[in-house]
């Protein structure tokens, strides 16, 4: 007999309201759909469910586990438009430019890089009769936790590496973006054997029993350095190895005698990407005085030209934020520097005709360090752009932070960015671009923004488990 699925792929994932949590549209608050309210008692049976079907995945071929992974990332592809609708909703970031319509591709694209990414064993020592090898064997189930940012992604860069090293996967989503992934997981599971890959949709008592659950091998988290530190002690007792992404508060140095109009949009955007709710978004800049007013300038009006509305609205460009802590966050940042003396170049103001939760785009100017906007990891669409007169300083300054997940060099002297992206204290410098992730670079942070790489090679090696065989061989 055929299965029989529901009409839409929102239909799908949602539950009746009576046995669910009501979820709402970023931008209206309207009710969207409602998620499945899992416990931790969800989540150990999800764990043996998945510790059940992980040997016979782990035992494939890994070309046929890459098969069925390209088959799950067609059908990814064959929904996106559909995906794409929850993010925009659920999330609230636009449909188009680097927003819905591209986090719903970027699924399928990094799901068929991890599935084709190659990691053949390494051969250590040869000599006299003995070699050794280095293997990678899978781990057993990974415990995967995402958050509310960049939803359906962030889950796929855990998932996709996880079952393509034979490990199978228990995810827990935030509890504000639900749908998002198990609108993803729903798609996969067309295609991957029962249990492999499960969502358990609970609350912060499903992501602390994930941090020390004795069923699971592997710990991948994406979130606050706090939440970081009690997963570590968390983990103690069952030693899980731990991926940590915590975010940062990302500095980007304008060097003197930088061609502004040639940087201005590739500049704005990396701060203000998903409403400058990224974690590798640039959230404090460093201007040379010479350059100053042209680059705070340049950033407001664009800022001001650039259009925000509700995520499903084609013609939205900056979306709202997601919630209403994260706006008491970003308002609270912002009054607190307009106190302190600091210049509102643009916006610094909600936008209540648009919704709830609008901020505008914010440029603030004539801020130093010590401003907890400068400070601290502000998480919305603004920018405080802080002068400089010495280029030693700059970076000084750059480097303070507790924090060094990313950072960027914005010149026109190539050699001068190089050796400033050396000093930088970051796991990504970039250069006249800040933000861009590409799934076969690894990507991972220093000091409080974690440790662990993901993407690429370095991904795959981060959930599996070294193994070295040493044989005899025959005399070459």
């Amino acid at each position: 007999m055929t299965e029989t699925r529901p009409a839409t792929l929102l239909d799908e994932i949602t539950v009746a309201p009576e046995s669910g949590r009501a979820i709402p549209d970023a931008a209206t608050r309207e009710t969207i759909g409602y998620a499945p309210i899992h416990s931790t008692e969800h989540l150990d049976a999800a764990i043996e469910r998945a510790r059940a079907a992980q040997p016979a995945w782990a035992a494939l071929p890994v070309e046929e586990r890459s098969a069925i992974l390209h088959r799950a990332a067609d059908e990814i592809d064959a929904h996106a438009e559909e995906l794409a609708q929850i993010i925009a909703r659920e999330q609230g970031k636009p449909l188009n430019g680097p927003g819905a319509r591209f986090e719903a591709g970027g699924c399928a694209v990094w799901l068929r890089n991890a599935a084709d990414t190659t990691l053949e064993p390494e051969v250590l020592f040869e000599a006299d009769g003995t070699r050794s090898e280095l293997h990678y064997a899978p781990l057993g189930v990974v415990g995967a936790i995402s958050p509310w940012n960049w939803p359906a992604l962030i889950a796929m860069w855990q998932i996709a590496p996880s079952l393509r090293m034979g490990n199978a996967v228990v995810a827990k989503p935030s509890e504000y973006t639900p749908l998002s992934v198990l609108a993803v997981a729903a798609l996969m599971n067309r295609h991957l054997p029962d249990g492999l890959l499960t969502v358990v949709a609970g609350g912060r008592d499903v992501g602390e029993a994930i941090a020390g659950h004795p069923g699971l091998d592997k710990v991948m988290f994406t979130g606050s350095t706090a939440t970081g530190r009690s997963i570590i002690r968390s983990s103690a007792d069952n030693l899980a190895r731990l991926t940590l992404e915590l975010g940062g508060n990302d500095a980007g140095i304008v060097l003197p005698g930088t061609d502004i109009d040639a940087i201005a949009q590739n500049l704005f955007w990396g701060i203000f990407i998903n409403t400058g709710q990224t974690c590798a978004a640039l959230k404090r800049l460093y201007v040379h005085d010479s350059q100053y007013d042209a680059v705070v300038d340049a950033l407001a009006t664009i800022a001001e030209s650039t259009p925000m509305g509700a995520g499903v609205d084609e013609g939205s460009a900056l979306g709202p934020l997601s919630t209403s802590q994260q706006f008491d966050i970003v308002s609270g940042l912002v009054d607190d520097a307009r106190e302190r003396g600091a210049r509102i170049v643009t916006g610094g103001e909600a936008a209540p005709e648009l919704g709830p939760h609008f901020y505008r785009a914010t440029v603030v100017a004539d801020i130093e360090d010590g401003a907890p906007l400068v400070d601290t990891e502000q998480f919305g669409p603004v920018i405080p752009v802080i002068r400089y007169s010495d280029v030693d300083d700059a970076i000084a300054r750059a480097n303070a932070s507790d924090q060094g997940l990313g950072a960027s060099v914005w010149a026109d002297d190539p050699e001068a960015a190089m050796a400033i992206a050396a000093r930088l204290e970051a796991g990504t410098v970039w250069i006249n671009q800040h933000g861009t992730l590409n799934p076969l670079v690894p990507f991972g942070g220093v000091k409080g923004s974690g440790y662990g790489m993901e993407f690429g090679r370095e991904g795959l090696k981060a959930v599996a488990a070294p193994k070295v065989i040493t044989r005899t061989v025959a005399a070459l």
